[in-house]
């Protein structure tokens, strides 16, 4: 037989052969559950009863002497034998107010039943009593039917429950019902151990509705006292978890924000390629390199990685590119085209956690590092799409500038001078840095009257350009997207022109160049000859690019940073 599901059952199915382990089915039968046993147990309790008519009919049919009226289970006088509609006239229909007796059980010998309640007329029960006084001979069995033992005692449960028959003897007695039926089960079965539950008189049937709020109001006392328990460690668990996580907020909030941008793309960026020693103030590990050779300077360094490097005369220029770099993404979030300084050195990787340990703690943003182990690093240059390469070696430089990338060498100036944090300040001489060498070759060969006759004669033909104006355009192109969002004022990048050219001369020139490149000088300072390091003084650049090294001395007696660019005709003539 298939397994009966039913979903308030307690062990969600019940066997056939497998009642007595069925929680539900007994505590419905003993009357610990209102609500009532499964469908399978009312299977076989109906099937029971079945066996049973069949019994008694025949046992009324061996008594043929007998002059009562047939009766059937129900306590109907029957007619024909099988049919269940002919009655008796003299037997009326049951009211409304009356049980009906079809729905009644039919009360058997057995000792078990006794205390149950029969439903039929009195009449009825004074013949079955007199019929099981007077012995009976035996009487063969149907066809149909197998002979049946009188003596055996099968259970007699009530018939199968139904929404529209209802049993009236369940009703009446329910205890008793319920323990006749339990008590005949567990004869008709091996003995299995039962648990004990406690005893609650069952209440009448109830919809399915009611039957689940019933049953849920009904959970295991044990469970529901561990209810209260469990909640409160839940809640000081809650109250736990979010003390921790208030405490690591609050120390979140003290500490300040470490976040790091990220590095634009090398195709969009402006590519800045720095050396350490340009960066960093290493002359006591490059005395010991020249002196004692590479080993002792590796070992130098790896004792003292922990030591902090003091600035190089690249180092204020570095700061200001990256302030830069944070106004420019404080107006355009995603913007690409910033700064981006890629550490540049000859140096072994082994020197590498020195120079890591030393970045982190100025808060410089360099992400990208090229440590080449002794060999020149140049070839890596157009690699990086360098547009700027600076370093305190001026052979590297030299080697730089023919390869065509613009190159200077770092002299560094004043300790004591003070450098505006707000504004990249970038001073440029004109010829050999700006723009090309020719009017110098004119000046060099020719003297300077004839140099002004040249320039005069060409004043609206554009000089040809210098290693250092790409340089100035990037810084043009960064200047107007300040510019777009009227920052004029405030922007963060200014840029110098400081020559020895005299303007009425041949200043026209230089200005008329500058137009046609579509390219904006924020100051053009004509000296006519002077010294320059009186007026970068005044300016105070971050660097100043010059090709004649008789103004870079002259700056930097006045402590101004200098950067050398060996370029042009005074290079050759100086050699």
């Amino acid at each position: 037989m298939r397994r009966a599901v039913n979903p308030n059952h307690l062990l969600r199915c019940c066997p056939m052969r497998g009642h007595s382990s069925c929680r539900r089915c007994l505590c419905a039968a003993e009357g610990t559950v209102p609500l009532g046993p499964c469908r399978t147990i009312r299977i076989y309790i109906h099937m029971c009863l079945l066996w049973e008519q069949g019994r008694q009919i025949t046992m009324i049919r061996g008594s043929q002497e007998l002059s009562l009226p047939k009766t059937d289970s129900r306590g109907y006088v029957v007619r024909n034998q099988w049919s269940r509609t002919s009655r008796s006239p003299s037997t009326r229909a049951p009211s409304v107010e009356e049980p009906r007796s079809k729905n009644t059980s039919l009360k058997l010998p057995s000792s078990s039943t006794t205390s149950r309640t029969s439903s039929t007329s009195p009449s009825q029960q004074e013949s079955l009593k007199q019929l099981s006084e007077e012995p009976s001979p035996p009487t063969p069995p149907l066809p149909s039917t197998p002979p049946m033992p009188l003596d055996s005692h099968p259970p007699t449960p009530p018939e199968p429950f139904s929404s529209s028959r209802r049993s009236t003897k369940m009703h009446e007695n329910p205890e008793a019902w319920a323990h006749g039926i339990v008590r005949e089960i567990r004869d008709s079965r091996d003995p299995m151990p039962q648990r004990d539950y406690p005893r609650t008189p069952p209440t009448e049937w109830k919809a399915y509705t009611q039957r689940r709020s019933t049953y849920s109001s009904q959970l295991d006392q044990d469970c529901l006292s561990e209810l209260p328990r469990q909640h409160h460690q839940r809640e000081e668990e809650e109250d736990e978890d979010e003390a921790y996580w208030a405490s690591v907020k609050t120390l979140y909030e003290k500490i300040p924000s470490c976040s790091r941008p990220r590095p634009p793309k090398p195709k969009n960026a402006i590519t800045i390629a720095v050396s350490s020693r340009a960066l960093f103030n290493m002359v006591d590990g490059r005395k010991i390199y020249e002196e004692e050779g590479l080993e002792k300077y590796m070992e130098y360094q790896l004792n003292n990685e922990n030591v902090i490097l003091t600035p190089g005369p690249a180092f204020r220029f570095v700061k200001a590119l990256q302030h830069v770099n944070a106004r420019l993404r404080e107006l355009y979030p995603s913007e690409q085209d910033l700064f981006d300084i890629v550490l540049m050195t000859n140096n072994h990787a082994q020197v590498g956690v020195r120079l890591i340990n030393s970045v982190n703690h100025y808060g410089l943003l360099i992400d990208r590092f090229c440590l080449t182990g002794g060999k020149s690093p140049i070839g890596y240059l157009k690699a990086y799409l360098t547009n700027l390469y600076l370093s305190a070696d001026s052979e590297k430089v030299q080697e730089a500038i023919q390869e065509g990338i613009a190159s200077a060498t770092m002299f560094d100036g004043a300790k004591d001078m003070a450098y505006c944090d707000t504004q990249l300040r970038v001073a440029f001489d004109g010829d050999a840095v700006l723009f090309s060498d020719e009017s110098e070759h004119i000046a060099k060969e020719h003297g300077l009257d004839k140099f002004f006759q040249h320039e005069t004669l060409f004043e609206n033909k554009p000089l040809a350009q210098g290693p250092l104006k790409g340089f100035l355009e990037d810084l043009g192109r960064l200047q107007k997207k300040f510019y777009a969002k009227d920052e004029r004022l405030l922007c963060p990048i200014r840029t110098y022109l400081v020559t020895a050219r005299s303007a009425a001369s041949s200043g026209a020139r230089v200005l008329k160049t500058l137009r046609r490149w579509g390219l904006e000088i924020d100051e053009a300072l004509f000296l006519a000859g002077a010294p320059k390091g009186p007026i970068l003084v005044k300016i105070r650049p971050h660097i100043f690019f010059d090709d004649h090294m008789f103004h870079i001395e002259g700056a930097q007696k006045f402590g101004t940073i200098t950067a050398h660019v060996p370029y042009g005709i005074n290079q050759k003539m100086n050699n």
